[in-house]
């Protein structure tokens, strides 16, 4: 073997040592970006984001509430079929105990704008311009909605459209709210 064979030889194995050490390395940083997807009874993932009003919003800051997450997109029709009962439910809702956010997924802000305003819709619409809640909540394509109790544990996760304003929705929904400030002075004075 002449010695430009074994220099070529030498310098493909160092190149491709070191590509095999950047793929590795470059995996682990995935996993910290990125955690484990969230799972029914279990602790949902803290996200922040900011909504199409230039308001942020972090979910553990809404401890105490009952949180309806829904991720959709303005070019989705299942979505856009259910955004009227998902806005009948915001309003119908004791907003002290219950705060609906929707997530838009890989589609346009100021389409989303456009169409909250000619559908009329109030609730929150969150831009995830990098996927990253999207990936942390291990969605599959749009709509997926999560309800997350009081206490921040991820309860039901419905993939698919559903009737928001329809009584088992608003059933399924009741099983999670924290009580009322009226009712837990109620149960204070009677005990």
């Amino acid at each position: 073997m002449s010695w430009k064979m074994k220099y070529a030889s030498a310098f493909l194995s160092a190149v491709l040592l070191v590509l095999i050490t950047m793929l590795v390395a470059g995996c682990g940083q995935e996993k910290e970006k990125y955690p484990a997807k969230a799972t029914v009874n279990s602790l949902a993932p803290d996200i922040t984001l900011t909504d199409i009003q230039g308001q942020r919003w972090r979910l553990a800051d809404l401890r105490g509430k009952l949180v309806f997450i829904n991720f959709w997109a303005t070019w989705c029709p299942p979505c856009q079929e259910e955004l009227p009962s998902m806005e009948a439910l915001h309003r119908g809702m004791d907003r002290g105990r219950f705060q609906m956010l929707t997530i838009l997924s890989n589609d346009n802000p100021e389409l989303a704008r456009m169409l909250a305003g000619k559908m009329g819709l109030t609730f929150p619409i969150l831009t995830d311009p990098e996927a990253r809640a999207a990936k942390q909540f291990g969605i599959t394509g749009v709509p997926e909605t999560f309800i997350i109790d009081s206490q921040g544990i991820l309860r039901e996760k419905i993939i698919g459209p559903r009737n928001w304003n329809s009584q088992a929705a608003w059933q399924m929904l009741a099983k999670y709210l924290p009580p009322s400030a009226d009712a837990a002075a109620h149960s204070k004075t009677t005990r």
